[in-house]
């Protein structure tokens, strides 16, 4: 059914696809097989080398790897740093600015993902003034041009989510950052749904900061978060919440305080996650390799798919049909959508549900035409048969 698909070539390098309809990619990418012997690689330096192995690589592997994310953004070398999760990221950035002046407000999007959303209205307690901005008018997604009405000269920060988390609706960054450097406020990108993905050009859209992680459609697995910051904003920026890693003599462990580095690794903190950079930067590598602007011409072309048939099949659609405001996933509002979920699974279809969004379902380059109508098919014989009913009881696990 499929036409010719030259990016099937790196299907066989995912193992989990010779066995399960693979379609929860913005939750977690599929592993790489060259990620087990990178990671048996680590194992080996350790058991062999001990202590000897940081001077062999391990200490630069955060560089080298930090520096292949920097590609798929589009920002230069040397401007990212690698944390462990995506809070750490945003707590970062965030500790190199007070609240307590008359430039304070923070201004968030509504549809945010939660652990943005927490980690900004933490901030209240240190004097900022919350400025959340609500949905668009359908509900979805974020209206660019009503965020930036709410950027004002007393604005000090500005978060926003590239790619809604729940809808896929793909935010219009550009107006954002203009008004904010109009008026002095700090933009700061959550690009986890949206690198690897979409081809990113951050540096030349001028954004101040971005966060995001590798685990989603980069395949890089759970431990590869980073932080972005303009080169222009580094060397003014100095982070409260610090390490020694962002030292520029670490080695030196100097008890004369904190002499920040002056690239991306000046927002580092202490000894880097080695075994996560270990096997999440195959994954990377593939996704570089297959090349952004052709995985999201088959994103694209899979997620239409994808929606013409779940309408077909009459399934309620909660992601914006215009490709060209989409993310890499659609999101479908079933009646029992959890256990429907479940049911998928059972038959070793993977996808994920959300509260107020249903079934996210996410392929990625290596997913096929045939796997995505299967979807909706499996879906559809689920609900007429009500072969959901077994799940209904099941209480919600991670995954």
């Amino acid at each position: 059914m499929s036409h010719a698909d030259p990016l099937l070539v790196f299907r066989d390098r995912f193992p989990i696809t010779a066995r399960t309809n693979y379609l929860i990619n913005n939750s977690l990418g599929a592993m790489p097989a060259a990620a087990r012997a990178s990671v048996a690689q680590f194992l080996d330096a350790w058991e062999t080398r001990g202590v000897r192995a940081w001077g062999d690589g391990w200490w630069a592997l955060q560089e080298q790897v930090a520096d292949r994310i920097a590609l798929a953004l589009g920002v230069p070398a040397g401007t990212v740093s690698m944390h462990q999760n995506v809070a750490v990221a945003q707590e970062m950035i965030l500790s190199c600015f007070r609240c307590d002046g008359r430039r304070n407000k923070l201004v968030y999007a509504d549809r945010n993902f939660p652990s943005d959303q927490y980690i900004y209205e933490a901030r209240a307690a240190h004097g900022a003034r919350l400025v959340r901005v609500p949905p668009a008018a359908d509900g979805i997604s974020t209206d660019a041009e009503q965020v930036a009405a709410m950027i004002d000269d007393e604005t000090l920060l500005v978060a926003i989510d590239h790619v809604m988390f729940r809808s896929s609706a793909l935010v219009d960054v550009e107006p954002i950052v203009q008004k904010a450097r109009q008026v002095g406020a700090f933009v700061v990108l959550d690009t986890f749904h949206s690198v690897g993905v979409l081809p990113l050009e951050l540096h030349r859209l001028g954004v101040h900061a971005a966060v995001g992680g590798a685990l989603k459609w980069l395949c890089g697995g759970p431990g590869n978060c980073f932080l972005y910051v303009h080169p222009d904003e580094v060397r003014r920026l100095q982070p409260a919440f610090t390490g020694w890693a962002a030292h520029k003599q670490p080695f030196a462990f100097s008890p004369a305080g904190q002499d920040y580095r002056d690239d991306g690794g000046r927002f580092a903190t202490g000894t880097p996650n080695v075994p996560a950079l270990h096997s999440g930067k195959a994954g990377i590598e593939v996704v570089l390799e297959a090349g952004l602007p052709a995985i999201r011409q088959k994103s694209q072309r899979l997620t239409t798919l994808l929606i013409e048939a779940a309408q077909r099949a009459g399934l309620s659609v909660r992601s914006p049909l215009d490709a060209r405001r989409r993310g890499g996933h659609v999101a479908l509002d079933v009646p029992h959508g959890y256990a429907v979920c479940q049911a998928l699974s059972a038959r070793e279809i993977v996808v994920d549900f959300r509260p107020d969004a249903g079934l996210r379902v996410a392929p990625h380059f290596y997913n096929s035409e045939d796997e995505v109508l299967g979807c909706v098919g499996a879906i559809r014989e689920i609900l007429d048969r009500r072969a959901y009913e077994p799940f209904l009881q099941q209480q919600k696990k991670p995954g």
